[in-house]
């Protein structure tokens, strides 16, 4: 009875553990180390199975890893091939009429003809050290999606019938956390994401920037905004329909992706209309300005519209002190604007451009300027 409390406690213990998570990797992390702690394991790992490349790929290693594992693998895969129950286990039995049940494999091999017995897997315990490890499917909207595994070090007890039994329904606790977080992972997609183009939108942009302003008190770190406008959106719009100018904002929007990754970690988003911008933590402000340029140049070939006017601010510019994230943005739209004003081919950068500074503190009559420069703070 004893036993049974202690593994229902594991259970709920899994589960809230994987409802707290926010990210997908705290959630994958949470079912390894909760199913490691109810089995114990001294290791576990959440792998994903690629159906379409034929893998299994490792998304996190929890516990006592062996040398060369990383807790968030960027490549750990397994060809399927080299691991047929993997075929069998995770889709022809359950998908037959089945279930998906977990199977104990060690590191002495099985009397001949056992099922699910794998000579890779056996290897691979061996080679790290492990006795023994329980593998059990994950099935997601009533497919395989992939599998959790626990291990044991060598001259540990043997996982048995009952903790095979006991990690199928922990890849089902699991199973059920994962398809939680997927759900709130497309409700945040569908928030900070612009439908047409598929770059950021406003509201990510506050909320990187909102953050990226604090890292700036606090380290000196550079943040810079590159500001945009596309010209000629309304003419292609009035003469050639919404159609093409929707497609002349996706291909401006993939050259702003492809400058913006340039830039390490940088943000690209739309930010309504035809303006977009690049939000960069980290780089010096020449580099920013180099990607403004080339946005420029880019932004001019294009078949369609009439290039773009470009505004930057940067903290690493000589701008005075940004107490807040609308003062940077207002900055860089007092440069976008000046650059506009002048029909100017390269970007206008506040700092190195006195008028813009001016600009920003004096903006033009809202009459002339729908963004009136991100309001006054």
């Amino acid at each position: 009875m004893g036993g049974e409390d202690a593994r229902l406690r594991a259970v709920v213990s899994l589960a809230q553990a994987m409802a707290a998570a926010h990210t997908p990797r705290e959630s994958w992390r949470a079912a390894a180390l909760g199913a490691r702690c109810a089995l114990g394991g001294n290791f576990a790992a959440l792998s994903v199975w690629e159906r379409e490349l034929g893998r299994l790929r490792v998304l996190v290693n929890a516990g006592e890893r062996a040398h060369g594992e990383e807790e968030f693998p960027e490549d750990e895969t397994y060809p399927v091939h080299q691991f047929p129950e993997i075929t069998e286990f995770l889709h022809e039995r359950w998908a037959g009429g089945g279930e998906p049940n977990a199977w104990v494999e060690t590191a002495a091999a099985p009397p001949e003809g056992d099922v699910g017995y794998c000579h890779e897997r056996v290897t691979a315990l061996r080679r790290r050290g492990r006795g023994c490890c329980v593998v059990a499917p994950i099935v997601l909207h009533g497919r395989a999606w992939g599998e959790l595994y626990v291990a044991r070090p060598v001259g540990a007890p043997v996982f048995d019938a009952a903790d095979a039994d006991f990690a199928t329904v922990l890849a089902s606790v699991a199973a059920a956390g994962i398809a939680q977080t997927e759900r709130l992972e497309e409700v945040r997609r569908l928030a900070f994401t612009d439908p047409l183009t598929g770059l950021a939108n406003r509201r990510a942009v506050d909320m990187r920037l909102d953050e990226a302003i604090e890292r700036h008190r606090a380290d000196d770190s550079v943040v810079s905004l590159v500001v945009c406008d596309l010209n000629g959106l309304k003419r292609v719009n009035d003469t050639l329909g919404h159609e093409v100018g929707d497609r002349l904002l996706e291909r401006f929007g993939s050259v702003l992706s492809l400058c913006g990754a340039k830039l390490p970690g940088a943000l690209s988003a739309r930010l309504g209309g035809d303006e977009f911008c690049i939000l960069s933590v980290g780089p010096d402000a020449d580099e920013v300005v180099a990607v403004g340029d080339e946005l420029c140049l880019r932004a001019g070939e294009l078949e369609l519209g009439e290039g773009v006017a470009c505004g930057v601010a940067s903290t690493g510019d000589p701008i005075g002190p940004i107490v807040s994230a609308r003062r940077l943005f207002r900055l860089a739209d007092a440069a976008q604007y000046r650059a506009k004003a002048a029909r100017s081919a390269k970007p206008v950068v506040a700092g190195r451009d006195g008028a813009v500074l001016r600009l920003a503190e004096n903006p033009p009559t809202p009459a002339h300027d729908r963004r009136r420069f991100r309001g006054r703070g």
